[in-house]
């Protein structure tokens, strides 16, 4: 089911979170995540925000497109990094701009989504990846409900098995996962690099 917010609060309290988001937390992961990808990867950011974690990707030189539901957020992001395709729109309703990628990217986002939409995001996100593509997302390994505390809506995890076999359904093997500067979980996944022929 999709909200009328489609960024899932975060439209209401996009300022508040500019200012509370601690710039420490994931781009250090994230640079090492990427160390694993080609040079010039094309990289897929769902659920960008203002671009803390972008800028670590523009920094090494990655091929980075950026999507955020919230209208102020993607301004914000657009005047930090305006050379970088972006599209506003939520995960459910964009189509990816229409191209596969090398990598995509979902850092503190798919919990914030209702279950169905999870999932979607997984669906898509394997479609969307070029042969040997990762997804990177983070979620707590718990299957946990809890309200967030910026938007004190609901924020629900899958958990870890519900994930690994949604990932796992969608073609995926599950190459890495560890806690991040913040202690949050994060996963990783891969499509095979060839397609299974019989």
């Amino acid at each position: 089911m999709i909200t009328s917010d489609k960024s899932n609060g975060y439209e209401t309290i996009a300022e508040q979170f500019i200012r509370a988001r601690n710039t420490r937390i994931g781009p250090a992961t994230v640079s090492e995540w990427s160390r694993s990808l080609k040079p010039n990867a094309t990289i897929l950011e769902l659920g960008c925000g203002h671009g803390v974690i972008s800028q670590t990707l523009v920094d090494r030189g990655f091929d980075l497109y950026a999507i955020d539901a919230s209208p102020k957020l993607i301004h914000a992001f657009r005047e930090h990094f305006p050379l970088i395709p972006t599209e506003c729109a939520a995960v459910e309703e964009s189509n990816f701009f229409n191209r596969a990628f090398d990598a995509i990217l979902a850092w503190g986002l798919i919990f914030l989504m209702p279950p169905e939409s999870q999932k979607l995001l997984i669906v898509k996100s394997a479609n969307a990846l070029a042969p040997g593509g990762q997804l990177l997302f983070t979620a707590p390994q718990r299957a946990i409900e809890w309200k967030d505390s910026l938007t004190n809506l609901q924020s629900i995890s899958l958990g870890a098995e519900t994930y690994e076999k949604l990932l796992n359904t969608n073609g995926f093997t599950v190459i890495g996962g560890d806690k991040d500067e913040g202690d949050n979980f994060y996963y990783i996944a891969q499509k095979p690099f060839t397609s299974v022929k019989g």
